[in-house]
């Protein structure tokens, strides 16, 4: 996978150049990021959030959906009720093809507010999207707001973004605001494929 998208995807700093990167890559995310990484997230956040959010008919809001595979996950385990929401339209397209979806729309979640009514969905998955020049930490701001009181958010991200703690240290501060119950953070497989490990974070709006 010399010559990836997968090898550039975490170098982008910038919200043009992620948007840009994303659609050129939406035609072979799939294939190379679940195919041939093994990429984990998508089962495992689906498995927490089954633990935190058993009734399958629960609204879930997919987050930073792209082509969809947090969303297979969630509709393979029976929940029927998902939206998806992402930055690129040829993610979305992708998203789209899948007809899982109830809605999906395109948002920038660093440039809030998302068209979206207070207190909307009953949870929220976040998989693959706080990184290094994506989704920066205070977008928690804006998926608490459409969250229930109460609705899990499950967050699964890349072993080198929770090391260097931006996420972590704003999940406490809104810890100790009783913004949120910070539930856990579970280390396993991320990208296998390219030995990269990863974490899901469980978290509770208040």
């Amino acid at each position: 996978m010399a010559d990836s998208f997968l090898d550039k995807a975490y170098d982008t700093r910038s919200d043009a150049e992620t948007r840009q990167m994303y659609d050129r890559w939406a035609a072979s995310y799939d294939a190379e990021v679940f195919d041939q990484a093994g990429y984990k997230q998508p089962a495992r956040c689906r498995d927490t959030l089954l633990s935190l959010q058993p009734d399958r008919d629960s609204r879930i809001l997919d987050v930073g959906c792209g082509t969809g595979l947090a969303g297979v996950a969630l509709f393979e385990a029976g929940y029927r009720h998902i939206d998806g929401c992402d930055f690129s339209d040829a993610m979305l397209a992708c998203a789209s093809a899948l007809s899982l979806y109830n809605a999906l729309f395109n948002t920038d979640l660093n440039q809030p507010p998302m068209d979206v009514p207070d207190a909307q969905y009953d949870a929220v998955t976040v998989v693959g999207v706080f990184s290094f020049g994506h989704v920066k930490p205070k977008a928690l701001d804006e998926i608490l707001r459409v969250c229930k009181p109460d609705a899990p958010v499950i967050i699964g991200l890349n072993d080198h973004f929770y090391q260097d703690g931006q996420l972590t240290a704003y999940l406490a501060e809104l810890d100790d605001k009783g913004v949120i119950d910070h539930l856990g953070d579970e280390a396993g497989e991320h990208l296998p494929g390219i030995n990269l490990q990863g974490w899901v974070i469980s978290l509770r709006k208040r």
